[in-house]
């Protein structure tokens, strides 16, 4: 049984960390896939979308993503995943795009982006607001995030609300991209960056202090570092905060340092009653076997009352970008 009061549910909502790739489900993995030849089960997919940790999901990310070719392919996912806010009486996305995968296999991010705000129109007159997030690939180096931005600002779109920096924080400091988020500042793009998913609570200074990072992708990683809770509540910085993302790719079990740990005792309800603004997210929905109707169970099962779920709710809208 539901333990997400009803009213809970039927509110309007805002979704702030979404990955649009992230969001096809299998039967569209097929379709998209049939349309270049290529034969794949929706059994295939559901296979795939299973994973040990990260690095599995970064894998499977990328196979998923293969299909992906042409404007229409991108259409038809924008569709789908309208459909699915809709239903979950989302008003409002910020939806992340992974153009520095465009990118490296050479597709134009321009064209692509064009067949999706015009497959948006629709949904836009129906009472979902899209927004868009143009995201770089960290591992992909410091040139091909700087390459994200540019292309960004030569679309001139207000639609376009953002910059920001996913895959394997691992890989590179954030302090090596100083110049590439100084550019999106003067491009006049908002800065998002995934920190303390699978790093330390040290990346998220860093996209801090170098960066000028306006809202940290997960985040979690914050809960070792009392220092860093304290810092995040004061300067008000939103972590956008995915718990089922969190248990499938292994990222709680690498931050509370135990195996299989269970949702109820995802960091999120400390973060948040220590003053750290939490925008609730799904981050790859499809992926991870969750909507946001279900980030909003799990809070509740984490011990969250009536009061803090509503709080919670009006947290994405007022850190929206728009």
């Amino acid at each position: 049984m539901s333990v997400l009061p009803i009213r809970i549910a039927r509110l309007p909502k805002a979704e702030l960390h979404v990955h649009l790739e992230g969001s096809m489900r299998p039967s569209t993995v097929g379709k998209i896939a049939a349309r270049h030849g290529v034969i794949v089960t929706e059994e295939e997919v559901r296979r795939r979308y299973a994973y040990q940790d990260f690095v599995e999901f970064i894998e499977t990310f990328k196979w998923v993503t293969s299909f992906l070719r042409q404007p229409p392919d991108y259409a038809v996912i924008v569709r789908d995943f309208a459909e699915a806010l809709l239903e979950q009486h989302v008003v409002y996305a910020e939806v992340t795009l992974s153009i520095g995968v465009m990118q490296l296999r050479g597709q134009d991010p321009q064209a692509n982006f064009e067949a999706m705000l015009e497959a948006a129109e629709d949904y836009e007159r129906r009472g979902l607001r899209l927004r868009w997030v143009w995201d770089a690939v960290r591992q992909f180096g410091v040139e091909a995030a700087m390459a994200v931005v540019e292309a960004a600002g030569r679309c001139h779109s207000e639609k376009i609300v953002a910059f920001g920096i996913g895959g394997d924080e691992r890989s590179i400091p954030a302090r090596d991209f100083r110049a590439v988020y100084g550019r999106a500042e003067d491009l006049g793009m908002h800065r998002l960056i995934h920190a303390g998913e699978v790093g330390g609570p040290e990346n998220i200074r860093q996209a801090i202090e170098h960066l000028k990072a306006e809202r940290i992708g997960h985040g979690i990683a914050a809960i070792r570092d009392p220092a860093l809770m304290d810092l995040l509540a004061e300067r008000r910085i939103p972590l956008e905060v995915c718990p089922a993302s969190n248990i499938c790719t292994g990222a709680l079990a690498l931050q509370l340092g135990t195996d299989a740990p269970t949702i109820e005792q995802h960091p999120l309800p400390k973060l948040f009653r220590h003053g750290i603004p939490i925008v609730l997210s799904t981050d790859d929905p499809t992926m991870f076997h969750t909507t946001l109707t279900g980030e909003y169970e799990n809070a509740a099962k984490m011990g969250l009352d009536k009061t803090e779920l509503e709080r919670l709710v009006e947290m994405s809208f007022t850190h929206a970008f728009r």
